[in-house]
């Protein structure tokens, strides 16, 4: 297996994606491209961005990705300006099978079981990549985004699929407006779509999850009204004034999206020590422009549910816990007897040093592990990270998802 990575700040979109393509092919030595991964900034166009590519490696390798507010690699780390980056993979012993569905703002679901039925069900198949557009409306000036939910999407997928495939990728973002997206379907770009590329062949994939929220104050509040992605009410009580309340000012309510809270259930037993790991959290997009609730990124919470105010760790916790996952996974990957090939990074774009108010970057710490390890890395800020999470696939905010493709062989 081959990877090259290419990336690039190049403001001209065609001359972005030709040089980002140029350099994959030369720094990795490809051959014969058979599998492109490509993110590139709303601030450029991205069917254009695509074309450059095609200029180099042809029509005939499948393109998938889209959208992205910035870029990871071994050498570059942006998401100001018009980042772009790609990874070309050159491998006969990876195979993959690419499909997308339409019409996602209209039914998740049936956008899920549609692309469902397009893909294979060989229990060969190792694992399942999917790239969805975030946005179903975007922002204006006087109302929120409405975002794409996730679990209707996977479900539909794995009622198709017929088995517990894992599932990874990512919804979609190209910037913090939350503005249209573009995602890259195989042969073709796409607005709400969803592409997939099942992955099948003589190679083995690791996953950890980086999460970094804790509660608040350990109190456990219950959902009591509640519509869609937007919340009114808990403990019969309006849930702004409650968050004015721990905040001690109204400042909270000029972010978009809230950088210091989220809404947290825990998912193992309640009266447990914290353990991050069996937390889902959702971030706050916005408040209601009367005041009247705050706006979720998913909609899957439901009145009656026990919820939790999570706030942000600390700089250093979080810094150490990226470092330690990320060394964690590399140094189980060797001690079972693989190389690492290649990672994804798939990163929230809640975690960027902007957003957290911190000097540097969480993503340095996996930059650092895996030029350690001499692995070439393609990473990408998301709005939401999929990943399989105690026993099932599921959509995640503010978390990093880390994904390593490994061969046999433990000489690194």
């Amino acid at each position: 297996m081959k990877i090259g990575i290419g990336v690039q700040h190049e403001t001209d979109s065609f001359l972005s994606g030709k040089k980002a393509a140029e350099s994959a092919i030369q720094n990795g030595q490809i051959d014969r491209a058979d599998l492109i991964l490509a993110f590139c900034s709303g601030q450029l166009d991205a069917a254009v961005f695509l074309n450059g590519l095609r200029s180099v490696v042809g029509n005939i390798p499948p393109i998938i990705g889209g959208s992205a507010i910035g870029i990871i690699s071994n050498t570059f780390l942006s998401y100001t300006g018009s980042p772009a980056g790609i990874a070309v993979i050159e491998s006969d012993a990876l195979h993959c099978h690419i499909a997308a569905a339409g019409d996602l703002d209209k039914d998740e679901k049936a956008a899920g079981i549609a692309l469902g039925k397009q893909l294979p069900r060989d229990l060969k198949e190792k694992l399942l990549l999917i790239f969805y557009d975030s946005i179903k409306q975007p922002a204006t000036r006087t109302s929120p985004p409405v975002m794409n939910a996730s679990p209707p999407l996977i479900d539909g997928l794995e009622s198709t699929l017929g088995r517990n495939l894992p599932i990874i990728g990512a919804g979609l973002l190209g910037d913090y407006g939350f503005q249209p997206t573009i995602q890259f379907c195989g042969s073709y770009p796409g607005t709400q779509s969803v592409v997939g590329a099942v992955l099948s062949g003589d190679f083995d994939h690791y996953v950890k999850i980086m999460h970094g929220f804790t509660p608040m104050d350990g109190i456990y509040h219950t959902i009591t009204r509640m519509d869609g992605a937007v919340i009114y009410d808990v403990d019969n009580t309006p849930i702004v004034q409650m968050i004015d309340g721990r905040y001690g000012d109204q400042e909270w309510r000029r972010q978009f999206p809230v950088r210091r809270l989220a809404i947290g259930v825990n998912m193992g037993d309640k009266y447990d020590d914290f353990l991050e790991s069996d937390y889902i959290n959702r971030l706050i997009v916005s408040i209601l422009p009367d005041n009247s609730g705050i706006v979720l990124f998913e909609p899957d919470l439901r009145e009656g549910m026990d919820i939790q105010f999570m706030t942000r760790d600390s700089t250093n916790r979080i810094f150490e816990s990226v470092k330690n996952n990320s060394s964690q996974l590399m140094q189980q990957i060797i001690a079972d007897g693989k190389k690492p090939m290649f990672g994804l990074y798939i990163d929230c774009a809640g975690r960027t040093a902007s957003s957290s108010d911190t000097l540097t970057e969480e993503a340095s710490e996996v930059i650092n592990v895996f030029n350690q390890y001499n692995t070439p890395l393609l990473g990408f800020y998301s709005g939401v990270e999929i990943a399989p999470f105690i026993g099932k696939s599921k959509g995640l905010d503010w978390t990093g998802v880390l994904m390593v493709i490994t061969e046999k062989g433990s000489d690194v």
